[in-house]
C-alpha cells in the first residue's frame, strides 16, 4: 500500500480493480470509525487529507460497499461488511 502514497498523499487511484479494492479497504479502515455517522462534508474532508478528488473516492467507497449512504445522501457510515 505504501507505494501508492508519497508524503501521506495518494499519488493516483489504481486502475486495476483488485489494487483499487485494497486501497478502498485501507482508506475505509484508516479514515472512518466503524461506529460513527458522518456528514458528506466530513467524508469529503477526511478524503481530502489523502487526495483532492474526494468525490471520486467517495463514489468508489460507496459502490464498493466500504461506506454506506442514507437514502437522502446526507449521512455516511463505514460498512460492517463489503459487497
Amino acid at each position: 500500500m505504501a507505494d501508492l502514497f508519497s508524503g501521506g498523499r495518494l499519488l493516483a487511484v489504481p486502475r486495476k480493480a483488485a489494487r483499487r479494492e485494497q486501497l478502498l479497504a485501507h482508506l475505509a479502515e484508516t479514515l472512518f470509525a466503524p461506529d460513527r455517522a458522518y456528514s458528506e462534508p466530513e467524508v469529503n474532508d477526511a478524503l481530502r487529507t489523502v487526495h483532492e478528488d474526494c468525490s471520486a473516492l467517495r463514489r468508489y467507497l460507496i459502490t464498493s460497499g466500504h461506506l454506506t449512504r442514507t437514502r437522502d445522501g446526507a449521512g455516511y457510515r463505514r460498512a460492517t461488511t463489503t459487497l
